[in-house]
This record gives C-alpha cells, structure tokens and sequence, in this order.
C-alpha cells in the first residue's frame, strides 16, 4: 500500500493541478518525505511503533505544528488516529488542521480544524477567520475525559458544504458515534493541513498521531462545455476521470441524439475531455449528456448535462448588404423611414448578437439577438420604426440607427469581433437616375450571391413601391461589364494610385505583369487596398520626375465577376512641392444676395501642378485660424493657371452667375464663416502651411455702386500681392466671374522703374474694363514711407491717397478715381506726386501723370 501511494504522489508532483489525495501512516519512519511535512520538525519523531510523536521543549505553554500540501476541499473525508496520553484541559489539546490558506499554523489563516480537548474534555469542530475562531460543531462534553485517550476521527464535507463530525473513543475504528453537523461555505479551497499541540511541561511526549488519510468521496460533475469550432466541444470536469468511461463515446450524446465521431482525452490534462461531430452545431444552445463517468477513485455520475452556445464566425463576404434607403423625401410607398437590408449568402446561420453597423462619422450601432438563417433576408432600421416596416418581413431594430446621407455615405457591417463582413460607399450617382436620387427609392445591390462591390453592383430600384426591404430586389442582373480605369494619381515619387470603376479581381490584379509606366519605370510591387477593391497601389523601382508625364497601361486585369477588360491607359504626372504663394486667392464673396451663397476662388499661378488633397480652407477668429474645411481628400491635381471655386451650394452659385464656369466648382458640406463686415480668408496646406491670405473690409468696394450685396471683391494683379490694394468690386455688368478671368484683370507691366501707374488711362465707371490705378512701387530697400497726392491740371488737390504708409520692396497702392469728397474725378489729367523718406534721411520725389477717362 505504501508503495501505491508514492507512485500516486509521484504522479501528482508532475500534474500539479489535479486534485491530491494526502495518506500518511509513517510506516516508513520518515515524516519528511512522500508527503513532505514543514514547520516544527526538530519536535516531531516517528517512534518504534511508527507513530509520529510529539517532542517538544517541556516548557508549559509551549505549542507545536507540522503541516503538509492538500488541495481537497470539497466532497472531502479527513480522518485520523490520535492518542492523547494525559488528561486534557485548556492548556492541553491537540488540533487538526483539515483546510488552511497557509502553512503556518501558528498564524492568523483562513480554514477549518478540530480540537481534541479543551475544558469541556470535547471534539469538536472550528472555523478561522484570521485570528478569530468560531465553533461551528460543538461536540458532547466529556468524550475524552480518561487519563490515555485513543479515538478515531472523521470529519466529511460534502459537495454542498454539509459538514459531519464523527468520532470513535474505543480506538478500534468500528464504533464511530456523530457528533454533529452543520452548513458551512465559507472557505471552499484548500492550500495546506496539518497537526498543531498545545501542552504544559509534563505533557510534552504524549502526543501520538498516525494514519492521516484526505481523500475525494464526489463523484465527478460536469463543470462546463464549450464549443471550440463549428464541430468540436471541450467538456471540463471538476475532477479527473477514469480514461475508460472518458474514451467512451456512446456515453456521449449532442441534442439527445447525436454521438461523437471521435472522443479524445490524455493523463496530462484528465479533467478535459474533446468531442469531435460529423455536423455543425446549431447556432444557439446546444445540450450535451453524459450518460456515466467515474473519477480515478471510482466516485461514478450519471446523467449528467450542460449546455453550450455556439455562433459560427462571420468572414468578409457571408452577409451582403443588399438595400440601401437614404432618402425617403418625397415618398412612393415605403414607410418615411431610412433602413438597410442584410442577405445572408452563406449556408450557416448567424446570430448577429453583438455585430456592428456604422456610417462614416457615426459612432457604431450594436444589434440585438437574432438568428439570420441561410438565404435570408432581414431589415435593419431604428427600433423606433420597426412596427413601420414589419409587413414587408423580418425586422431587426437598432437601439441608435446612424443617418444615411442622402447625398452618399458609407455602410460599414461588422461581426461580433469587430472584423469587417460588408462595405458600401455609395452616391447619389449610384441611382442612374437623375428622378429617382431625388428621393423615395432605394439602392439594390444587383447580384446577392456575388462578391463584386462599387458603384457597378447598384442601381436604382424598379418597385412601384419605391424598394424591395425583406424580399427579393427588383433589380436582378450578372455583372458582364468589364472594370474601367477612370484615374490614375502620383501619391509618392514611387507610388502609383489607379482607381477603377468596381472591385478588380483581388488575386489577379497584383501581378505585375498587367501594368506598364512608360520612360522605362519598372513596377515593382502592386497592392489591392481594401475595403472596396477598386483601387490599386503600384510601387516603381525608380522614382518619377515632379511635373513629368508618364503613360501608364493597364491590360489583361478582370473584375470579380471575372469579365476581363481591354488594354487601357491613363497619362499621370508626379505633383510638384507647393510653395507659399503659389496658389492665391483670387476673387471672394462675402456678401451674397438672400438667394445666392459665398464662394472663394483660387488660381494656381505656378508653373507646377499641384495635389490639393488635404488642403483646408478658413478664416480667423480673435486673430487665429479656425473653422478649416478640408477641400477634398482624394488626389485633385490642379495645374497650372487653373481656377477653382470652393462653395457650399454649386447649383445656387450657377443660378446666380450664369456665366461661371461650373466645371471648375468644388462644393464643400459648409463654409467657413465670412461675414459682410470684414473678414479674413485663409487658404492653409495640410501641414497647417498658409498658402495665401486675404483680408477684407466692405468699404473696400467701389463707393459709387449702389448696392454691393452679390458683387465679389477680384483681384486685379494676378502676379501681385494679397493686399486690399490689389482688389477691386467685381465688374457691376457681371457681378461676380466665378472660375474664369477677373472683371478687374490687369496685366503686371511693372517695369524697371521706382514708380509705375497702371492703366495710364482708367475709366472708374465699374464696368470692369480699368477701373482703378494701381500706383507699383519697385525700391532698392525696405524701410521707405510715402505720402502720395493727386493734384488737377490746375495744380489743385483732388486726393490725399496715402499719408506716411510704409513701403515694402514691391508694394501696391490703388486710386479708385474718387476725390477727398468722395465724387468721382472729372475727365482729365492728374498728377500723381509721391514724396519718399526714411529714418536714415533719404529723401526723394516721384512725379507721374495719368489720365482719368469716361465712356461716351
């Protein structure tokens, strides 16, 4: 027997995580080894009777322990043979420690133990609590009142928690009398068990302790299931189990029915056992039985049971998004309410507990339980409309729905761990119809079953009723259209960015051999980017030249759907470094009539072209930026001399200038804040760089118009400065000149001279045609102030322009041909007479003629 239980220990001390059994009956004369006992060695001994037997110093008072490694702590048996060879009383007893957190006795612990003896000659039983006690059996007084007493222990615990207190005073093991029971739950692990004596010096010898066995008495439980895949479940175990009835699979039953097709369970982890299934599991609860199962002591259950869920995983592509309702104004028949429509393409059933849907600046949006069968349908709107839309089919409601723009937006479906199954980036162009994007139909996805994505997969839908939510789409066609290049965007000296009208076939479109870049550029490297598909990222091996064109070919390349396209090609360049004032603003509304809307334009003046993605603009409050608007983020190249018109409404701002050129206006969501007064416009680069900046003030607009409210202030010198001088009202017979050449237009005809006037003649009329003198100042240095005059043909003063303002190098000064008076100046000659100084004492007079002129 002794042998057995070395070889158990053994195999305990190499599966340290199984449940240990203690045996001890010193008949080996060692108490420090199989199993090792710790505390007060030097006062224990095993004696010729193989007894351990106390020892200790013959000092009263005097308390000693020894104690040893148990794990076992419910469904438990602890009993024990102890001799205590003298009277007992309060100062001599011994305790036996069956659950403790520690392994020093002596201390405060958490446990339970029984003490034999005391004042009341008992056995009973104890709870710790640290250093507190509490007897929870009180046994009959006087059991153990001789002189010699010789008695049996037994203390069980069963699995819930019912503690029984027996003992056997006659020593023989065959006479054992209850002492008590009690419920009791508190400490429901164990670390450590052990002996502990108390004695006065006469007593320090009498001590006799032997055959401690701790052993299981549960039979084991089922203590879960959970599904590891689609066709295999782990069973745990609250003990280890017998391999014979754990490699039994007929023992094994799935839903009542179904037996496993393979059952595996090893001695190093015996407390686990895996199933394998011919079949998936049903997505929900399953139940799993277990007929019988005995633990390594024998202990046997039947009948056991537990239950598990299993929700096959979702990947890109199971579930589509088949419908789309943005805009609900004005109605057909569908409800006054936005919703998408799921269709599940795969042959698994999917709980979309926990997936995810989203738009493009919403926050997510969780979905509740709900079991999404193989090919089937289902609307997803706010749960506030569900009852609008529960006679069209199976609804799931959303606590939070994220707004669909009309205009476009993204739809982002995401499964319960957080992995991507679905996308949409749709427009209003998707319609194909200029009546229905107006509103009141939906967008259908025209083939369900296929993975193709992009603006070629939608159309309009073709129900009366205005979509198809729940059923099958109206629109039901295959994809024989092959993919179209429609851009090609330089977005590094060595990458190449192609987008195409649909999703390319993913694995094909990476191969190198289908694209081409002329000047001998070799193609390193092609990437697909997801989401979409549509777009392919090339790496060259050489870099491209900034401001040189290369053609770039693309053939052989097919979409999803498998329909292959003919060679095509695009021509590309590599955009230039932008520089501070390379693009400028050119012409600004502030103050539009009540129908119209403020537009700002820029013009590149550069000989470069130049990327705008990420460019902002803005304007300043209490003197910082603030308010920045993103142009676009996509590739934009704007070449040189080419205009923009940045705008809320486009439509608004072609109805108010028929004449603009539309083609070249750019609607922004909103624009930045420009009040009539006086504001700032700023035009930033995406690294907050100011390219250009202008302020202006309404008095800047020619005093003789009546009414300025829908008339731009343009600037005149394209090539000069953004200063107030350089702009001008906006021709009256125009109005405005967004995205063509400026009313005020001039020419820059500053020649080598410290003072040039331009036109020599100006008509300021405000028909747009030489409206204003600009006065150029070209000087050798800074620091120059000016005090300009205007005099008649008769030497009289018509206008004080300017009074001690400061010149720069290159500075520019405008005469608007108004008097000091405010009327305008008569037809004639004027002398334009400019005195120069600074702080160094230079002085210098300029002296210029020119002509104010009329219309007949």
């Amino acid at each position: 027997m002794r042998q057995f239980f070395l070889v158990f220990l053994l195999w305990l001390s190499v599966f340290p995580g199984l449940r240990a059994q203690v045996q001890e009956s010193f008949s080996d004369g060692d108490f420090t080894q199989a199993p090792a006992w710790r505390g007060d060695l030097d006062f224990f001994q095993v004696n010729s009777t193989r007894q351990l037997q106390s020892r200790g110093p013959a000092v009263t008072g005097s308390v000693i322990y020894l104690s040893t490694a148990n794990s076992l702590a419910g469904s438990t048996q602890w009993e024990f043979y102890a001799q205590l060879a003298f009277a007992t009383s309060s100062g001599n007893y011994a305790e036996v420690y069956l659950i403790s957190d520690v392994p020093e006795l002596k201390s405060a612990l958490r446990g339970y133990f029984v003490r034999m003896g005391g004042t009341e000659d008992e056995v009973s039983l104890y709870r710790k609590d640290g250093t507190a006690i509490t007897r929870i059996i009180n046994g009959p007084d006087k059991t153990i009142a001789a002189s010699d007493n010789k008695i049996w222990v037994r203390v069980t615990r069963t699995a819930t928690h019912t503690w029984t207190l027996e003992l056997d005073v006659s020593g023989t093991r065959q006479q054992y009398a209850v002492q008590g029971t009690v419920q009791d739950a508190r400490y429901t692990t164990s670390a450590y068990t052990g002996v502990l004596f108390r004695y006065s010096q006469a007593n320090a010898q009498r001590f006799f302790f032997d055959d401690f066995t701790v052993k299981d008495i549960g039979a084991p439980a089922l203590v879960s299931a959970a599904a590891t895949g689609p066709r295999t479940v782990e069973l745990t175990f609250s003990e280890p189990i017998a391999e014979a009835d754990a490699m039994n699979a007929s023992t094994y039953k799935l839903n009542g029915s179904v037996t496993p097709v393979s059952v595996e369970w090893q001695a190093s982890q015996p407390t686990l056992v895996r199933l394998q299934f011919e079949q998936d599991f049903e997505t929900g609860t399953n139940q799993i039985q277990v007929a019988r199962v005995a633990d390594a002591d024998g202990n046997t259950a039947t009948n056991l049971s537990a239950s598990f869920s299993y929700a096959p995983i979702a990947q890109a592509g199971d579930v589509r998004i088949t419908e789309i309702y943005p805009d609900f104004n004005p109605r057909q028949d569908l409800p006054a309410a936005e919703y998408i429509e799921l269709y599940n393409r795969s042959d698994k059933t999917f709980n979309l507990q926990g997936w995810q849907y989203s738009d493009a600046t919403a926050s997510r949006a969780t979905f509740p339980g709900y079991l999404l069968r193989p090919g089937a349908y289902v609307i997803v709107c706010a749960a506030a409309d569900t009852a609008l839309y529960k006679e069209y089919g199976p609804v799931v409601g959303l606590p939070t729905f994220p707004s669909l723009n009309d205009t476009g937006d993204d739809v982002e479906l995401f499964n319960a761990n957080g992995q991507i199954i679905d996308f949409v980036r749709y427009t209003a162009n998707w319609y194909r119809d200029n009546t229905k994007k107006e509103g009141g139909w939906s967008l259908e996805l025209i083939d369900v079953n296929s993975s193709c994505k992009g603006a070629s997969q939608w159309r309009a839908s073709e129900n009366p009723q205005g979509g198809t939510p729940g059923q099958t789409n109206s629109v039901q066609q295959a994809d024989q259209a092959a993919p179209v290049l429609q851009a090609v965007a330089a977005i590094a000296p060595t990458k190449l960015l192609l987008t195409f009208n649909e999703a390319v076939d993913s694995a094909q479109a990476v191969a190198v051999s289908l694209y081409t870049v002329s000047a001998g550029l070799t193609v390193q490297q092609v990437r697909v980017l997801l989401p979409e598909l549509n777009q392919v990222e090339i790496t060259l091996a050489s870099a491209m030249q900034e401001n040189a064109q290369y053609v770039v070919m693309v053939q052989g390349l097919r979409d999803c759907a498998g329909n292959v396209a003919a060679p095509q090609q695009q021509t590309v360049l590599l955009p230039a470094t932008p520089q501070k004032g390379d693009v400028v603003i050119n012409e600004v509304l502030f103050n539009p009539r009540p129908s119209g809307v403020d537009f700002v334009e820029i013009v590149n003046r550069s000989a470069k072209n130049l990327n705008l993605q990420g460019w902002r603009l803005a304007n300043r409050a209490s003197g910082q930026i603030a308010s920045a608007r993103v142009i676009t983020d996509q590739n934009l190249i704007m070449a040189p001399g080419a205009y923009l018109v940045l705008t809320a409404d486009p439509a608004a701002l072609q109805t108010e200038y028929p004449a603009g050129r539309a083609d070249r206006y750019r609607s922004l969501p909103s624009m930045p804040s420009y009040p009539d007064e006086a504001g700032t416009v700023v035009l930033l680069l995406p690294n907050d760089t100011i390219m250009d900046e202008v302020s202006y003030q309404s008095s800047q607009h020619f005093r003789l118009i009546s009414e300025a409210e829908g008339i731009s202030l343009e600037r005149i010198l394209l090539t000069g400065p953004s200063v107030a001088a350089n702009f001008h009202s906006a021709a009256t017979t125009v109005k405005a000149t967004p995205g063509y050449e400026n009313s005020q237009s001039q020419q820059d005809n500053l020649q080598n001279r410290k003072l040039t006037l331009q036109p020599k003649t100006f008509t300021p009329d405000g028909d747009g045609v030489d409206d204003a003198l600009l006065l150029q100042f070209k000087l050798a240095q800074t620091g120059f102030v000016a005090n300009i005059t205007i005099f008649d043909a008769q030497g009289r003063r018509v206008r004080k322009l300017a009074a001690n303002t400061l010149l720069g190098t290159e500075s520019v000064l405008q005469w608007d041909g108004l008097t000091d008076g405010g009327a305008k100046a008569a037809i004639g000659y004027y002398v334009v007479l400019v005195e120069l100084f600074n702080l160094q004492g230079q002085k210098e007079i300029l002296k210029e003629t020119t002509v104010v002129g009329g219309r007949f």
